[in-house]
């Protein structure tokens, strides 16, 4: 064993570098025992630590290889072990290095996951971690805070810094993807981008291959469904929100489904034209179209002016028929109640009656008809004398100007 460094190659037990031959506490000749220092009862002598630092010495001498301060023969200290002792050496400090290969950090915006030979073990959060090294068991690290995008139908490369989506970073046009046909038969190019984060850093590795070619191709598919049910003018106007909260739907549906681990957070619509082959004729459509609403609404106005108007002529003409009906109701019902009171007042008093209603006929007689006195005692004049309205001289006619006098101001009574 290591321990035996008694002489060179006698292959007896010698003494231990810790104590007596035999590495055992021996008694003294007097019976007495003997300590591992070598000394008696009251502790090691001089000599005694002498001897066991020599020892001590000898004995990682014979650790080490040969060359390096370890035996230089077959019958150095430690013998034939020496070899032995270097390759244990070697063994536990490339164990030590192996293990020290399992240390891994994790990101505060990141997620450890352990695969133990292959398979998922565990979580780790962020911090200082350490698992046991590969091949045994591994660690991924991704990040489960960031939010990610994906542009479909376009693509924009970075340039100087500037991040794709930027309104500075040219776009390059991908009709395969942009191309879509419509619920009325149209076809529309449209440009949109998606955004996702992890939700599952379980589900997100080992639940689909690839996620973010999962989440584009889901995205794609959802999109050209909802187009494919959705008329060419809500969507170039103002259906953008409904189709963009419907594919969110959509694709969130379709990536639970797979167990993908993905939430979409935004579906954002970038661009909704007509096709760039045919926009300038799409452009004359619209513009007819509005050109025919707004004759539409023009149309719509003078009729709403003119109906409500004629309504009221008309109204105002039955109201004033009604009016003159009932006006003449009243007065053909009070001359009936006044000749039926003079016809009561004659059946009471005949005489009276009689004399009153030649007078009251008399009286309107008279006041309607001109009066001429004539005197015939009168000579060498006109016997004539005009009484009333025929005596008046005539009066000049009014200037035209007074024909239509002024109208009144405003605020004047009429």
């Amino acid at each position: 064993m290591p321990w035996n460094n008694n002489g060179p190659g006698d292959g007896s037990d010698g003494p231990s570098p810790w104590g007596t031959p035999g590495g055992g506490n021996e008694k003294r000749p007097g019976g007495r025992p003997q300590g591992p220092w070598g000394g008696g009862p009251r502790g090691p002598s001089p000599r005694d630590l002498e001897e066991l630092i020599a020892r001590i010495q000898a004995f990682l001498r014979g650790l080490l290889p040969p060359g390096i301060g370890g035996p230089r023969g077959p019958r150095g200290p430690g013998g034939a072990f020496g070899g032995w002792r270097a390759l244990g050496l070697l063994v536990l400090v490339l164990i030590v290095l192996w293990g020290a290969t399992g240390y891994y950090r994790v990101q505060p915006d990141e997620l450890g996951v352990v695969t133990r030979f292959g398979a998922y073990n565990r979580r780790a959060g962020p911090g200082l971690n350490w698992h046991f090294p590969w091949p045994v068991e591994s660690v991924l690290v991704p990040a489960v805070t960031r939010i990610n995008r994906i542009d479909i139908g376009y693509r924009a490369a970075p340039q100087d810094g500037r991040q794709p989506g930027d309104p500075d970073v040219p776009a390059r046009e991908v009709p395969q993807e942009s191309l879509m046909l419509t619920g009325d038969e149209n076809i529309i190019d449209i440009n949109f981008s998606v955004f996702w984060h992890i939700k599952d850093a379980g589900q997100f590795l080992f639940g689909t291959r690839n996620p973010e070619s999962t989440v584009k191709s889901a995205a794609e598919s959802v999109m050209r469904e909802v187009i494919g049910s959705t008329p060419i003018q809500p969507a170039l106007t103002d259906a953008r929100a409904r189709i963009e909260e419907s594919v969110k739907t959509g694709v969130q549906a379709v990536m639970d489904n797979y167990g993908s681990g993905v939430e979409i957070t935004q579906v954002q619509l970038q661009k909704v034209d007509p096709p760039a082959a045919v926009i300038d004729s799409f452009r004359d459509v619209q513009r007819a179209n509005t050109d025919a609403e707004t004759m539409r609404n023009q149309a719509e106005g003078y009729r709403n002016d003119i109906v409500p108007r004629a309504r009221g002529d008309a109204a105002a003409v039955v109201a004033e028929a009604d009016g003159a009906r009932q006006a003449s109701v009243a007065a053909s019902t009070g001359q009936t109640q006044r000749f039926l009171s003079v016809l009561k007042a004659y059946n009471a008093a005949k005489d009276v009656t009689m004399q009153r209603i030649y007078l009251e006929t008399m009286q309107e007689i008279l006041t309607k008809t001109p009066t001429i006195i004539l005197d015939d005692s009168l000579r060498g004049i006109l016997p004539l004398l005009p009484v009333g309205e025929s005596a008046r001289p005539p009066t000049a006619a009014p200037p035209p100007a007074a024909i239509n006098p002024p109208a009144p101001s405003r605020g004047a009574p009429r």
